[in-house]
């Protein structure tokens, strides 16, 4: 059985339908990796649009709001619909870079090079802790994909809740201000973010030895996107709680 992740759009349920091992062509871990640089460079472009924009003076609210809805709606569709990555997760990359250009965009006029320091620092990780797994120093037991998966859904939850309550004018104590413990949270939703990463490539991984079909390449570089730009902008957030104390 194909190991659980954390992030939502991979889960066990994905390589456990009937269709899929048929006369398919396999995933492949290359093709994987290769779809994954397609998508980032995709949402990459699209985020440079939305930052060129907001700095020669366009208001960019709409693409922060519209990004994040049409990304949201995108995801959902491509998580319960897999055969869809292929022509999808272009599309979604294209709203998502919208969204993380614009809000990126943001806090650059905030806190100068907090962006390019929270990029560098995402890319850190994520090259750390895949040369961690590739070295074994890092298995995704059953254990850990439990633990991640919990700690991952409860964060989801608490975001979920914060919003709500948002609406009725309550705050969620801690959890947007520059308090040590504010930092203490935003630190410990950073460290679940990027341990996502770990179940992401062992996913992708076992669905490749399992002889997933070809477009569950696409459907697997949707789920590192996923986890890459969670971990981005946490990266963002704890670095403007820790810049805003200066």
């Amino acid at each position: 059985m194909v190991g659980r992740s954390g992030n939502p759009t991979l889960n066990d349920n994905t390589f456990e339908r009937d269709d899929f091992y048929g006369s398919h062509e396999p995933m492949t871990i290359g093709g994987t990796v290769n779809k994954a640089f397609m998508t980032l460079a995709i949402l990459i472009g699209a985020a440079i649009v939305s930052w060129t924009m907001y700095f020669n003076g366009y208001s960019v609210g709409g693409l922060i709001i519209g990004g994040a809805i049409a990304g949201f709606i995108l995801a959902l569709i491509i998580s319960f619909k897999p055969t869809t990555a292929p022509y999808l997760v272009p599309i979604y990359a294209i709203a998502e870079g919208l969204f993380v250009g614009a809000l990126s965009a943001n806090y650059e006029a905030l806190y100068y090079g907090i962006t390019l320091q929270a990029a560098l620092l995402t890319m850190s990780v994520f090259i750390a802790l895949l040369l961690a797994y590739k070295s074994r120093v890092i298995r995704a037991t059953q254990n850990f994909r439990l633990g991640v998966f919990a700690a991952t859904a409860g964060i989801a939850l608490m975001y979920l809740l914060s919003f709500v309550l948002s609406f009725f004018g309550i705050t969620v104590p801690y959890l947007h201000d520059n308090s040590l413990i504010g930092i203490i949270i935003s630190l410990v939703i950073v460290v679940v973010a990027a341990l996502n990463l770990v179940l992401d490539f062992d996913f992708i991984e076992r669905g490749a030895e399992q002889g997933a079909p070809k477009y569950m390449e696409w459907y697997g570089a949707f789920g590192l996107m996923v986890t890459l730009v969670w971990l981005y902008l946490e990266m963002v957030r704890l670095l403007a709680k820790l810049r805003s104390r200066d």
